[in-house]
């Protein structure tokens, strides 16, 4: 009978300690689980969305409604601005020098190659210009054709000294130093172009700076088999 008495005893202080560990195991569910939705919502108790930040910055953490206005708005930044207001410049100096191969040049492929090049940087300088009238981010005090300060802001530019050395050069000289510039120029465009896909807004830029990418690069290639 002692036996059984101490044997039910014990099972019962077995039992009372496995009820009381699940207890706190419950509790402590139980809290983390509220900390966790409350860490998953936005400031509206809604499931809350997690926005990567741009460079430089912190992640964001956003309502379903204000994720999805920020993704509708592109409206153009400083940085889309910039880049367009620089472009424009940059391609017009590429223009300067693509003109002066067809009484320079010896090569026909160099002949050639300035042709096409021109082709495709008048109509893209016309793209951005009508961007700038219609987001209001022409520059003041006309068409933004002036070429201050432009060889310490945009990489790739020729300085008024190359440019006077190419204008000098005829035959294969100029030939080779019109590649040579045109190179530079054409990487410089590239990198503005990356740039502003990392730190500009607006969709029409972005596809602009996509084409800009995609055929100077290509260009680049062509020019360094001819070098």
């Amino acid at each position: 009978m002692l036996n059984r008495r101490t044997t039910l005893h014990s099972a019962s202080l077995a039992a009372a300690a496995a009820a009381a560990a699940l207890t706190l195991v419950l509790t402590s569910c139980d809290a983390e689980s509220d900390g966790g939705a409350d860490a998953g919502k936005g400031k509206d108790g809604k499931p809350a969305v997690i926005a990567p930040g741009k460079p430089g910055e912190a992640a964001k953490k956003l309502s379903a409604e204000e994720a999805a206005k920020a993704g509708d708005d592109d409206s153009p930044n400083s940085a889309d601005r910039s880049y367009v207001r620089m472009m424009v410049e940059h391609h017009r100096q590429a223009l300067v020098m693509t003109d002066l191969a067809a009484d320079r040049a010896k090569s026909a492929k160099v002949k050639r190659l300035a042709e096409r090049i021109a082709s495709g940087q008048k109509p893209e300088i016309e793209a951005m210009r009508a961007w700038q009238k219609t987001e209001g981010g022409e520059p003041k005090g006309g068409d933004g054709g002036g070429h201050e300060g432009h060889d310490a802001r945009m990489p790739g530019m020729a300085t008024e000294a190359q440019l006077a050395r190419l204008r000098a050069a005829k035959g294969a000289d100029f030939d080779a130093l019109f590649l040579k510039l045109m190179i530079a120029h054409h990487r410089g465009a590239v990198a503005m172009a990356t740039d502003v896909l990392a730190q500009g807004n607006n969709i029409r830029v972005e596809e602009m700076a996509n084409d800009v990418i995609a055929q100077q690069s290509s260009e680049i290639r062509r020019m360094r088999q001819m070098s």
